[in-house]
């Protein structure tokens, strides 16, 4: 009788820290697989896809804007050129510096948030870059990318 309560006790003492454990891993298991739950929730459930939607809508909007501006002030400068420059007077010779400087900081401009875009876009596959799945509230689909100014 002894030998038994002597193997049932040892039997306990082994077995109860495995339980422990093992009752410890699975319980941080759970917890991992909520938190990655709550965390693919928070970051592609769709109040967040709206979000980040209108984020690439905006930064595409505001792209094209700046191509626009970009284009305009070389449509200013393509006039002033075609007078010669020795005709120029000081002012003429300030308003193309100025203009010229403009197209300049217009295109790095444009180059930052084109960046920015391709680099946000780049990290996901996109659905509402796709007709037919864009997000709920989406009403156009959007470039994958937006190609930087190069100098020729």
């Amino acid at each position: 009788m002894k030998t038994k309560h002597v193997l049932l006790t040892i039997l306990i003492c082994v077995l109860a820290p495995l339980v422990l454990v093992t009752c410890t891993i699975l319980s941080a298991a759970g917890r991992w697989a909520g938190e990655a739950v709550s965390v693919a929730q928070e970051e592609f459930g769709p109040r967040e896809l709206l979000a980040k939607y209108e984020w690439f809508k905006d930064a595409a909007a505001q792209l094209d804007k700046k191509q626009a501006d970009a284009k305009i002030f070389e449509v200013k400068l393509n006039v002033l050129t075609e007078i010669p420059r020795e005709r120029w007077d000081r002012t003429d010779k300030e308003q193309y510096g100025v203009w010229a400087q403009e197209v300049a900081g217009v295109k790095a401009s444009y180059n930052g948030l084109a960046a920015e875009y391709n680099a946000q876009m780049a990290k996901f596959n996109w659905r509402f870059c796709n007709v037919g799945t864009l997000p709920q509230g989406a009403t156009v689909p959007l470039p994958r990318e937006f190609k930087p100014y190069a100098e020729n």
